[in-house]
């Protein structure tokens, strides 16, 4: 009898241990379901033009767009040892990149020599940065210092908590013990790059309160701000000069512009060889090539180890932080600017639903770069302490 039990129970476990569908046929439908649903997309793609308003094209530049929101061009006026020309002076050039309106005048200008320095989308995005990390982290660096060794409240826990697994995981972890040095850096790299990620998804303050209060406006006015004349009309639009807040937080990704990215990788390049020579001495010029290389080979391999792999990922740094925090910006305006290219009812919840799905994404994208950045960082400092 328990002879049969046991057997039975064995025919019972093997029966229910069989996959009743097969691994080949799971795969087959899975692509099947996705092949229609890229066919379908690219039907419902190609036959949006067929449902788009008459001239739905016109008023509207895509390329514009982009312009607008991803490059760079300077805001305040800051130039040493030029003079300024204005619009109805001879030598000024309608042309030129920094033109300026000076209020007092009312009129544009432009500087002529000397030495620009002038106030950039992207710098006071840094401040704005700057002034965010400083307004956090000083605060709760004097609530933690209080009492180590107590949980002090949700906000100083949740900034020990990132600064913990920094220090754990990502600093000592590929340093080998010797990441006390550079605790600061890092953490101010990761913390930086991770601000200026999620600043750059946030709707342009500054733009949003103009628009705001143009509309205000508009309705307090009523129908005699509409009735003026088209030389009115283009004579404001000309002059037209945006508010002070819509200059300093205009919502540009600072981590977009491939000066700051290389700044960021040009900054641990030189940590890299600063590390190499602080733990190996003058040895490390030597030391660069893997240990038990032939001599022929080494005067092949020391300038790509010295010289060419530094650069290499210099330019790793600059290329992936700059290339995946544009991508994403660009698909969403993409994905919104189909609502203004077409003109058609049937697209809005296409373009919405695209964009929330990217926007989302770039969410995880901006604390993911900002981890590769300091981890990549970390790695390649700490392989050049040791010789391998």
């Amino acid at each position: 009898m328990r002879f049969g039990r046991s057997e039975r129970n064995v025919r019972t476990f093997r029966a229910s241990s069989r996959t009743p569908v097969p691994a080949k046929e799971t795969i087959a439908s899975f692509l099947k379901r996705m092949l229609k649903r890229i066919l379908a997309a690219i039907l419902l793609f190609s036959a949006l033009p067929m449902f788009a308003s008459d001239g739905a094209t016109e008023g509207f530049d895509l390329n514009e767009v982009l312009v607008h929101h991803l490059m760079d061009h300077s805001e305040f006026p800051l130039n040493i040892g030029g003079h300024k020309v204005y619009e109805d002076q001879e030598g000024f050039q309608s042309s030129n990149d920094n033109i300026f309106f000076d209020h007092h005048h009312n009129k544009r200008f432009h500087f002529v020599g000397g030495f620009d320095l002038h106030i950039t989308r992207r710098v006071t995005m840094m401040w704005i940065v700057a002034i965010l990390l400083f307004a956090i982290f000083i605060p709760a660096a004097r609530i933690i210092a209080r009492n180590p060794l107590k949980v002090q409240g949700r906000f100083a826990n949740t900034v020990e908590t990132f600064v913990d697994f920094l220090k754990k995981d990502v600093v000592d972890a590929n340093m080998d013990g010797h990441g006390h040095g550079y605790y600061h850096y890092i953490f101010s790299l990761f913390f930086f790059i991770l601000f200026c990620n999620l600043l750059g998804l946030l709707p342009p303050v500054g733009e949003v309160v103009q628009v705001g209060s143009e509309i205000v406006q508009h309705y307090v006015n009523g129908e005699d701000s509409v009735t003026e004349t088209a030389e009115e009309t283009a004579n404001a639009t000309a002059h037209h000069e945006p508010i002070w807040l819509a200059k300093v937080w205009n919502g540009i990704t600072v981590t977009g512009d491939v000066s700051v990215t290389m700044t960021l990788a040009l900054m641990t390049m030189a940590l890299i060889y600063a590390a190499g020579f602080i733990y190996q001495g003058p040895k490390f010029v030597i030391h660069s090539v893997p240990n038990g290389v032939p001599w022929p080979l080494y005067f092949l391999m020391w300038p790509l180890e010295f010289i060419v792999s530094p650069a290499a990922k210099t330019f790793a740094l600059t290329v992936r932080l700059l290339a995946n925090m544009t991508a994403g910006h660009v698909i969403i305006l993409a994905l919104m600017g189909f609502i203004f290219q077409f003109k058609a009812w049937g697209i809005i919840p296409v373009s919405m639903l695209g964009a929330g799905v990217i926007y989302v994404l770039e969410l995880f994208v901006a604390f993911l770069q900002a981890y590769v950045f300091a981890l990549l960082t970390s790695l390649f400092v700490g392989l050049s302490m040791h010789r391998h």
